[in-house]
């Protein structure tokens, strides 16, 4: 039986390196973001069957219509990852930028994390497999891009709810948090010079699939970031605020 997953998220960054990722290990893989001729390209470049939708996370309602769409085009999906997100640095606190990360961090995380559940919970198997991005950026409050950082914490701890619930009921659904540090895309903030143990998005989508196959509750990518998270919930909020200020 052919495998398939959808990649929420898929036209660049670790969302496309992932698709590729998947798609080496036999995957049939749905591509789903905004920019459809990238989605395309991406997909005519893989080497397993693609299909391509189009989607504004940031519009609810259709994402949940489009993701639908897409398990019902694809037959039969086993794992669900939710790439797609902002971020900015707002030290000004303008509200644009704040709201574009709640819509699409939160909202539009949420939505298409409850959608993907719910497919899973139809399925005759009753299992499957979510994946969500968050960040190491979820344990720390961040006075140059608050929105970003309260919006992985949302991230982390609603998968983590989520665990929780599937603890308690019949259905086989691995839920996944992926936690990131410094990966080099666009959502990086700060010079590449700024950055210490800055990895690829291939190395990043290597050691999520790794994750995947392993079925892990929790990931940070980098291995290493593990050693930083710790230091971070160990140390007092004004150590903390000094360092990542």
């Amino acid at each position: 039986m052919t495998d398939r997953a959808i990649i929420v998220g898929a036209s660049s960054g670790i969302g496309e390196a992932l698709a590729r990722e998947l798609a080496d290990a036999g995957y049939e893989v749905g591509l789903a973001a905004r920019r459809t001729e990238r989605l395309k390209a991406i997909g005519a470049s893989l080497p397993t069957k693609a299909y391509v939708a189009t989607m504004d996370v940031t519009d609810t309602d259709d994402a949940r219509r489009g993701f639908r769409e897409l398990t019902d085009a694809m037959g039969d999906v086993s794992l669900v990852v939710l790439s797609a997100g902002v971020g900015h640095v707002n030290h000004d606190l303008e509200w644009e930028p704040e709201r574009e990360t709640i819509d699409v961090n939160v909202r539009g995380f949420t939505a298409l994390a409850t959608a993907a559940i719910e497919y899973f919970e139809s399925r005759p198997s009753a299992d499957g497999h979510l994946v969500g991005l968050s960040s190491v950026a979820a344990l720390f409050g961040n006075g140059g891009a608050p929105a970003y950082n309260a919006s992985k914490a949302f991230v982390s701890t609603y998968l983590e709810g989520l665990r929780h619930r599937q603890a308690s009921r019949e259905t086989e659904v691995t839920i996944t948090t992926v936690e990131p540090g410094f990966v080099d895309t666009a959502m990086a903030m700060g010079d590449d010079d700024e950055l210490f143990w800055m990895a690829s998005p291939e190395t990043a989508a290597a050691q999520i699939a790794r994750a995947i196959r392993r079925e892990r509750d929790h990931v940070y990518v980098t291995r290493r970031w593990r050693l930083v998270a710790w230091l971070l919930k160990a140390m007092p909020e004004p150590v903390v605020r000094r360092l990542v200020s």
